[in-house]
C-alpha cells in the first residue's frame, strides 16, 4: 500500500455490524494501526450513528449497520505538541486555567489535541466542557466547566454579560490619555470596548493599555484597537505587516521570529452561580511583563 498524504479525508458508510473502529480505518486507509489509534485519541475521528455525531476515541468500538465513520487527517495538525497550561483554581465544578500562545481554546474537526480542555481531560483525567473561547494567538485566563449543570450555568453567566473580563494589551502608537469607548458592530452585532492607557514607550512608539469589554464579538478587542488605529503588536490577522518586520525580513527570518500577540485576558470575575460567592480570578503578576507596569489613570 502506498504511503498515505500528508492530508486526506474518509468517509465510510458501515454495511456489517461488528466491525471494529480501528479495523476499518486500517483496511480503508494506508494509515497503521498506532497512528489510527493515535489519530482517534487526538479526535480526529468522528462517528455518526442514529443521525447524531461525535468524535469517537475508542479504537475497539464495535460498529453497527448504517453508521459512518468519519476520518480527518492530516500530518501537521497529528504532529502538533500542545504548550502546557497553568491550573489557577481549582473550583471542582469548574477550575480557571492560564492559557498559553498557541494552545486552541476548542477543537475543529482535524483534531482537538491541541486545545486546553483536551490536555486536561488527558493529564487530569477530568471530564471538561468549553463555556467561552480565547483566541488561540492571545494568552490568558479561560474557564473550563467540569459537570453539564455547572456548563450551562457558566454558559448562561456569559450569555448574561454577568462575567466581567479584563485584558492588557501592547499596541503600536500613542494611545490618548482620556479613557477612550470604542462601539462598533462586528459582523452586524453591537460590540463595545473600554480602553485605559497605563503607559506610552516612547523609543518603541507603543503604548500599554487595558481593556474592558461589555461584549464578546470574534476578535472584538483586535478589531476593535487595529480599526482604531492602534493594532496590537504580534497581530497576523489584523495588524500591520510593517508593524513587526518587513516583508523581505520575515520572509528570511521565518514567520517563528515575529513576536507573539501582546493582548492577555489576565482578569476575570463573577458570582459564582453555585455558592453564589463572588470569585475573583488573575494571572500572577510574574507570568507576564504585561502586568508589571504601573497604571497612570484608571478609571473603568
Amino acid at each position: 500500500m502506498n504511503p498515505a498524504p500528508d492530508q486526506f479525508e474518509l468517509h465510510l458508510s458501515i454495511t456489517d455490524s461488528g466491525q471494529s473502529a480501528i479495523g476499518v480505518l486500517a483496511t480503508a486507509s494506508a494509515l497503521s494501526k498506532k497512528n489510527i489509534k493515535q489519530t482517534m485519541q487526538n479526535g480526529a475521528v468522528w462517528l455518526t450513528h442514529n443521525g447524531n455525531t461525535r468524535r469517537l476515541r475508542r479504537a475497539k468500538h464495535s460498529l453497527q449497520s448504517g453508521d459512518e465513520l468519519h476520518l480527518y487527517y492530516d500530518l501537521t495538525i497529528q504532529s502538533a505538541v500542545p504548550p502546557v497550561p497553568l491550573l489557577i483554581a481549582d473550583e471542582g465544578d469548574y477550575s480557571v486555567w492560564h492559557k498559553p500562545h498557541g494552545m486552541y481554546s476548542q477543537g475543529t474537526k482535524w483534531g482537538d489535541h491541541c486545545t486546553v480542555g483536551r490536555w486536561v481531560e488527558r493529564h487530569l483525567d477530568r471530564t471538561t466542557f468549553t463555556v467561552h473561547r480565547l483566541d488561540r494567538a492571545a494568552m490568558g485566563l479561560i474557564l473550563l466547566a467540569h459537570k453539564k449543570s455547572s456548563a450551562a450555568k457558566l454558559s448562561a453567566l456569559f450569555a448574561e454579560r454577568k462575567i466581567h473580563k479584563r485584558y492588557r494589551a501592547r499596541v503600536n502608537g500613542q494611545f490618548p490619555v482620556e479613557q477612550q469607548s470604542i462601539n462598533e458592530a462586528i459582523e452586524g452585532r453591537e460590540a463595545r470596548s473600554h480602553v485605559q492607557l497605563i503607559n506610552y514607550n516612547a523609543q518603541l512608539n507603543s503604548s500599554l493599555v487595558e481593556i474592558d469589554i461589555e461584549t464578546g464579538r470574534k476578535h472584538q478587542i483586535r478589531r476593535h484597537l487595529s480599526n482604531a488605529g492602534y493594532p496590537i503588536i504580534g497581530d497576523r490577522l489584523y495588524g500591520s505587516v510593517k508593524q513587526d518586520c518587513t516583508k523581505r525580513k520575515c520572509a528570511e527570518e521565518g514567520d517563528q521570529k515575529r513576536e507573539d500577540l501582546q493582548l492577555l485576558a489576565y482578569h476575570l470575575s463573577f458570582i459564582d452561580p453555585v455558592s453564589s460567592v463572588q470569585k475573583n480570578y488573575c494571572v500572577p503578576q510574574k507570568l507576564h511583563p504585561l502586568l508589571t507596569a504601573p497604571l497612570i489613570k484608571h478609571s473603568l
